[in-house]
């Protein structure tokens, strides 16, 4: 597989298929890397690649991926921003569709506000976010499953470091979408197409206010993952929410 590199950062991605770029991020929380597709809802990045230029990568540091950085000081949706956004530089993708899964959630909320006119369509499946009756689901996520391979890797990295970057990720915005605030996601202009899934740390609540909320957001019916034809049904309108939102010529 390529590398993206700029800096101290290293970036695995892999790319499939051709037409106008799609960007596919699987789920994991900090885990997500390119090998979760295999375990995904649907693997966006194998099924849409026959008729879209699906990219997807290791997010920084994610145990059992490739790609590498700093764990930065503040600002940490910001760092995955500059990441995802540096690659799209990289292989010279100016405008792109957005796929997100789980984390994938916070990732696209925090892309459509730092370059909300590159990201032309974002759909949002099985988002992370706040659960009011569980406040710490994600920073105890991460904590017991990614913490423990990353020290394994990093011992130079201190312990109060990871903690402020856990901080930062999940309770320096705790109520929404973690990553932006509810008055971006009102005032966002970007089509969304919103796959709810209620789970500890994919809760229901986040997916119907990200669709309520936005001005031009489509929302599923759910639950939606069984039986098959249902499912074969939401990938057939994700398929056609990205066909109707790549730009004109």
């Amino acid at each position: 597989m390529p590398f993206y590199e700029k800096g101290d950062v290293k970036i695995r991605y892999e790319e499939a298929g051709s037409g106008f770029p799609l960007l596919c991020v699987p789920g994991g929380g900090l885990n997500s890397r390119i090998s979760n597709w295999q375990n995904a809802v649907f693997n966006s990045f194998e099924i849409f690649s026959d008729g879209f230029r699906c990219i997807t990568m290791d997010q920084r540091n994610a145990n059992g991926g490739a790609s590498t950085g700093p764990i930065p000081a503040s600002n940490p949706w910001d760092a995955f921003a500059d990441d995802q956004l540096g690659l799209m530089d990289h292989l010279g993708v100016e405008q792109f569709l957005f796929i997100g899964y789980c984390i994938g959630g916070c990732f696209g909320g925090k892309l459509m506000e730092r370059a909300p006119d590159r990201v032309v369509g974002a759909v949002f499946c099985q988002t992370v976010g706040h659960r009011p009756e569980d406040p710490t689901v994600m920073y105890r996520h991460s904590s017991d499953n990614w913490v423990p391979g990353f020290r394994e890797r990093r011992p130079d990295v201190s312990t109060e470091a990871i903690e402020k970057y856990l901080h930062d990720l999940y309770a320096a915005q705790p109520d929404f979408l973690h990553s932006v605030p509810r008055e971006f996601i009102r005032n966002c202009q970007t089509p969304m197409l919103v796959l709810p899934d209620d789970t500890d740390s994919h809760p229901l609540q986040t997916s119907i206010q990200v669709a309520s909320l936005a001005p031009n957001a489509e929302i599923t019916v759910f639950p939606w993952k069984e039986p098959a034809e249902l499912k074969q049904r939401t990938i057939d309108r994700v398929r056609s929410f990205f066909r109707n939102n790549v730009p004109s010529a």
